[in-house]
């Protein structure tokens, strides 16, 4: 369907007044207007809808559908291909199992907890999340930001060496289990996207260098301080100099070294991929042959660790739940960024889709049975994952082979684990910790992104050198304060006419695109609302005053009478924007400026309907298209240059019928080509305008 405007004789339009007759008929494409009735119930349709399909879909699901919902691992036991998958799954659970054992008891040192109770944290969870997680790949257990998160806020609480502690850590669990269940089955977890990937990066990279400090007394053989800062770590290995002790050092420096090696040929060779895997438990095993052969006095080590499962108790210390709140807070963050988002990227490369929200809600069970059974914080694992997708890992069954091993570990092996150095521990953790140092990143952001790089390098710093609370939140807040800066600030652009087209495009980024004189053609690339709004009615004023009139085309006029508002990208318009609307067409009215609204979509257009701006700017003045627009404006603009024509008969008068019919055909021919862009534009031939004009 198509409307026909004809080219007004009278220069009244301000006023939306109906358009006179013209020389020259032009059509376009009618806009829809929601009625009063549709625009009043639609947002209660809109959920009625919503609700409805719920409904549908609730119930159309079968009980192997609610089964899925509750116990993921039903989606792959179903379709499990066991002569194909068994054996990969199998060896993939002892590849990961046997990584996982000595880091365990690594971690757990730098959570500033007995070995005991990383092996225990690597336990529980493992079967909890076989069977609630959705991903089959993800590795779950304690990994190194999480330990340095623990141990950073509960020293500030009581001394490592009191019982206490451990029932902290093992109540932060408990919290953090709690808090990601929540998140998941009220579908929270989206709440996190506003923490950019340069805040993780800065983040991750400086608690890295932390951690690898904080590990430098196992190499030094003397005590440092217990700290989150840069100095006060870098001041106390200095001032502890005189305790330097050199078989840890040597021993330490060497363990580091093969763990480097292994893991670089693991990475780069296909062939020898198993070293990745093996690199802890060579460093183990080198480390306890070593001191059992020499017993070396001066090289400290694990100590007994109990022997048999952990026992089921209920988490106790709740009176100290609120100091713990902020950093389980963290940790769930950490998860939401870091292990959904390995789960998701690893989910993609198996083929299978994944729920963020329930992949959250199954790491928060695992947590919270694991506190049960004296485990501290855990989440997935970027490294132990990795190489469980390398080995080939096909399903949960993998997790469920660590479980086992680390059952068998804590059943059988626990004697062995006594003479294990903490240097060897510690060049452990720190091998697992360089890779976070994410360097390249900070030199791709420089290259792409100046604003991102700043924001990676005010993580970092204030990480450093304030600690690991304030610099998170320092991130978070400069990371929201560019969200709010690019909201409030949104990006406007000019648009011209591409030639030979009906296409208008962003004057800057195409410089061949022409403007036409007395028209504004502008695109608000963002939402209207109240934040926004004052700065879009500045550059609509700047706009209207600096015009370049070096590429315009049409009529000479001295100044701008019409605005047209480009809003296909606007999504959503308050209040606050509506009445600005009705302040700026009262403004424009007054100094005899039409505005125009483009393709606006159906939300936009109802709220501007039940606001009564529909009615106060004229429906005659909305369009589906911003070329529709244009040529309804130029007809105006082309009427204020027309000079009366005589009374006397013009020559289309004298004309035949006939001869009115060919014209009349040549001409809409001619103008449906260069409209619809299918030919060049003659600039003495352009559409709407005269030759005298043009």
């Amino acid at each position: 369907m198509e409307i026909t405007y004809a080219s007004p004789s009278s220069t009244d339009f301000a006023d939306g007044s109906s358009m006179p007759t013209s020389t020259r008929p032009v059509r376009i494409i009618p806009l829809q207007h929601p009625s009063t009735t549709s625009s009043s119930s639609s947002a209660s349709s809109s959920t009625w809808a919503a609700l409805s399909r719920w409904k549908s879909k609730v119930q159309s699901m079968t009980w192997v559908e609610w089964l899925e919902v509750f116990l993921p691992c039903t989606r792959w036991i179903r379709t499990y291909k066991w002569r194909e998958y068994l054996q990969v799954d199998l060896m993939a659970g002892i590849t990961v199992g046997v990584m996982l054992v000595p880091q365990s008891m690594s971690y757990a040192k730098l959570a500033g907890l007995e070995p005991i109770y990383g092996l225990y944290s690597g336990f529980v969870p493992l079967f909890v999340y076989a069977i609630f997680g959705s991903s089959r790949q993800l590795a779950v257990g304690p990994v190194a930001l999480v330990s340095l998160l623990v141990s950073n806020v509960l020293s500030s609480i009581v001394d490592s060496s009191d019982e206490l502690y451990t029932e902290l850590a093992i109540l932060l669990a408990f919290m953090v289990g709690v808090m990601e269940c929540l998140l998941g089955l009220f579908r929270l977890g989206w709440i996190i996207r506003f923490i950019s990937h340069s805040v993780i990066s800065g983040f991750t990279t400086a608690s890295a260098i932390v951690i690898a400090l904080s590990q430098a007394k196992y190499f030094l053989g003397y005590s440092i301080v217990r700290s989150s800062k840069i100095v006060p770590l870098i001041k106390s290995i200095i001032s502890g100099a005189d305790g330097f002790s050199w078989p840890p050092f040597v021993m330490g420096s060497v363990i580091l070294a093969i763990l480097l090696i292994m893991k670089h040929l693991g990475k780069t060779r296909k062939s020898l991929r198993f070293l990745r895997a093996a690199g802890p438990l060579t460093a183990v095993l080198s480390g306890t042959i070593f001191v059992k052969i020499f017993n070396p006095s001066s090289i400290s080590l694990v100590g007994d660790i109990p022997q048999g499962l952990p026992s089921f108790s209920i988490p106790r210390a709740f009176g100290y739940a609120t100091s713990l709140i902020p950093t389980a807070l963290l940790i769930t963050g950490v998860a939401i960024l870091e292990s959904v988002g390995i789960a998701k990227a690893l989910a993609a490369k198996n083929g299978y889709e994944l729920d963020s929200n329930q992949e959250l809600f199954g790491l928060g069970v695992a947590n919270i049975f694991g506190s049960f059974f004296s485990a501290y914080p855990t989440t997935g694992s970027f490294s132990r994952s990795a190489v469980n997708h390398e080995s080939g890992a096909k399903s949960g069954l993998s997790g469920i082979v660590m479980g086992v091993l680390m059952g068998c570990a804590l059943l059988f092996m626990t004697p062995l684990f006594e003479y294990i150095p903490q240097c060897a521990l510690a060049a452990i953790v720190i091998s697992a910790v360089i890779g976070l140092v994410d360097y390249e990143e900070a030199i791709f952001l420089w290259g792409v992104n100046k604003k991102d790089f700043l924001l990676w390098t005010i993580t970092s710093t204030t990480t450093l050198f304030l600690g690991i609370e304030i610099g998170v939140l320092v991130g978070v807040g400069v990371s929201l304060a560019f969200v709010i800066h690019e909201s409030a600030n949104p990006h406007i652009a000019v648009l011209g006419r591409l030639p030979g087209t009906t296409v208008y495009r962003n004057t800057q980024q195409y410089p061949e695109a022409y403007t036409y004189n007395g028209i504004v053609i502008v695109r608000i690339d963002a939402p209207i609302y109240f934040a926004n709004i004052s700065y879009i009615k500045d550059r609509l004023r700047e706009y209207e005053v600096e015009v370049d009139r070096s590429t315009s085309r049409g009529p000479e006029v001295e100044r701008i009478y019409f605005v047209i508002i480009e809003m296909a990208p606007v999504t959503y318009i308050d209040s606050s924007a509506v009445q600005a609307l009705k302040d700026l067409h009262q403004e424009y009215k007054l100094r005899d400026i039409q505005i125009a609204i483009s393709n606006p979509n159906r939300e936009v257009l109802m709220t501007l309907s039940r606001a009564g701006v529909v009615d106060l700017i004229g429906k005659e003045w909305y369009f589906v298209r911003v070329h529709d627009a244009v040529q309804v404006c130029l007809q105006h603009v082309q009427s204020l240059k027309e000079i009366p024509r005589a009374a006397d008969p013009s020559s289309e008068e004298r004309l035949s019928p006939f001869q009115r019919l060919i014209k009349q055909r040549a001409e809409d021919s001619s103008v449906a080509e260069l409209e619809s862009g299918s030919r060049d534009i003659d600039p003495q031939l352009e559409p709407l305008l005269s030759r005298k004009s043009s």
